[in-house]
Order: structure tokens, then sequence, then C-alpha cells
């Protein structure tokens, strides 16, 4: 593999990731640590900057692929942060043992998380979830492991179905699921004790961005007086949003909404399919990382307190 090429691996790895058969953030996460271990371990650069750019080639490709998905940058950041040496083989060393230590630490993660958030649910709960989240799911099954009965009202959250992945995870807990269509989640929120979702990322003022849908889930809950949990690792905490950028809403394929043949018999229309939605902070009761659990409004202060002020994405430097 010569300077500058990436790695079959890494594209494997992007396309995957883009095409969501790599899915959730944690698992994108360290699907992107181990690319980018992969990446180094093959490459053939003959001088350190030759390797730095090889990595940021690599970096680059994976960052592009899910616009949203912060826990990718987060673990691409965790990498380059710690990649340090004056040779090629220092480079090299570094780079690979940051990967490891990104993985055991998002091992660890999920099952402190799990702890935290399973303290909030009692015995004999109803649980509603939206779309697919390991870390959701961890609240549950460490509930379940400390011997409380619960249930699950699962939405099945199109145009994916995503939900049915919860589904069959939550029977193989064997917590009873009662799976419903996205539009029938304020019909069955009176028979809910908690909404349990997942966040693809959390901007600094505690809003959540996670699939589309959730928004509106959240607001008929508070509504209805449903408490709704958010269960998030640190990974997917947004740096950037510090600094005042906002968070890009990544538009997905609209043949996931409709096929070729039912848009041409309907005739000429616009099709949009925005994957995720923002919830603001006021409708989110509590957001349970590995760290503990926080009100929305306090986020930053744990934001902060891991990145500092905000930082820059090194891949896209040219030093």
């Amino acid at each position: 593999m010569g300077s500058q090429e990436v790695h079959q691996e890494v594209e494997a790895v992007a396309e995957d990731i883009a095409t969501m058969e790599t899915r959730g953030a944690a698992t994108i996460a360290r699907a992107v640590a181990d690319a980018l271990a992969t990446q180094a371990a093959a490459s053939e650069a003959e001088t350190p900057t030759d390797f730095r750019s090889e990595m940021r080639v690599a970096a680059r490709l994976l960052s592009d692929t899910r616009p949203t998905a912060v826990s990718l940058p987060n673990a691409l950041r965790f990498v380059f942060e710690q990649m340090d040496g004056e040779t090629v083989d220092e480079l090299k060393a570094t780079s690979i043992a940051a990967a490891d230590r990104f993985r055991v630490q998002l091992e660890r993660a999920q099952d402190d998380l799990g702890r935290v958030g399973a303290n909030r649910l009692r015995d004999g709960d109803t649980v509603m979830t939206h779309c697919h989240s390991t870390d959701a799911l961890a609240c549950i099954e460490a509930a379940v492991d400390q011997g409380k009965d619960l249930s699950a009202v699962v939405k099945e959250t199109r145009p994916r179905n995503q939900g049915h992945i919860t589904a069959q995870a939550l029977r193989e807990m064997d917590v009873p699921v009662t799976l419903v269509v996205d539009s029938a989640a304020r019909r069955y929120l009176d028979e809910v004790d908690h909404v349990v979702v997942g966040a693809d990322s959390i901007a600094a003022d505690g809003s959540v961005i996670n699939k589309i849908g959730t928004s509106g889930l959240a607001v008929v809950a508070r509504e209805r007086g449903v408490p709704i949990m958010v269960a998030a690792q640190t990974i997917k905490l947004h740096p950037a949003t510090l600094t005042g950028h906002t968070v890009e809403i990544e538009m997905r394929d609209e043949r996931e909404v409709i096929d070729d043949e039912a848009r041409r018999d309907i005739g000429e229309i616009t099709v949009e399919n925005p994957a995720f939605d923002v919830t603001p902070p006021r409708y989110v009761d509590a957001i349970v990382t590995e760290r503990g659990q926080f009100p929305p409004e306090s986020i930053v202060t744990l934001m902060r307190d891991m990145f500092g002020e905000g930082t820059d994405d090194p891949w896209e430097a040219e030093t």
C-alpha cells in the first residue's frame, strides 16, 4: 500500500457506515477506531509526514459517511489526539494503542451507562422505545438483570423499521413486546411509564439529535406526563456546538420512502427523507451517560469538562 492510499478495509467500513449496514453510535465509533488502526498497521509510508497525511485521507473518507453521527468524529479525534512520535514506527504504535484504548472505554461505558439508566426504571414499568439504540437497550437489560419485571411498547420506526431490531433484542431479554406503528404512539402512551431513546448526538444546549420522530414523541410524552430518558454515551456529545456550530441533519435516499414505480404512478411530487430531528431540552427529563445522569440544560458542563471550549478536526489540518 503506497502513501496516500486508503486501505481496502477502511473503504469497506466507510461503505458499511454510509449504507447503514453498520449502525448505532457505539458500533460506528468502534468500527472507525478499528479502521484507523488497520490503516496505521498496513501503512508503507516512509516519513512521518507521509504517514500523517495518509491517516488524514483515511479519516476524511470515514468522516464524510454520516454527517450527524458525532460518535464518528469523536472516535477519529480520540485516535488523532493520541497519535504521537518522531518516527513512522512510533506514530503507528501510538495510533494502534489509541484505538485499543478507545475500544476498551467503549465497552465499559455502555455497561456503566446501563446501570445508571436502570436505576430510573421500576419493577413493573412499561417503556416505549423509538428506533434502535444499544444505549437505551443497555438500560433496560441492566434493569432486567436487577430482577425488575419490564414490558415494552416498540415503535416500528419508519422508513427502515429499526424498531424490529429493538423488538428482537428485547425478546431475547424475555421482555414482553408490543409493536406499534409510529402514528399510534399517543394512543399507547397512557400505558407507558417511561420513554427511553438513544441519541445520535447531543448539542451543548442539551438539544437531542436522534432518529426522525423522536421530537414528536417527546412533545406528546410531555403532554401525557410520561418522562423521557435519553441514553447516550459521552461519545455522542457534539463539541463543535460549544462554539456555535449547528448540527447538520442528514437527508437520506428518497427510495427508502417510496419506490420508483409508486412514484411514477403518483406523478410529480417532492420526496424528502430526513434521517434525524432535534428535540429541545425542555422536553427531556434526563440524559443518562456513563458519567451519571444530567438534566439536559447542564450537559454543557460535562461537555466543557471533556472538550474545553470546542475542538477542531485534526484530520483536516495539513501540518
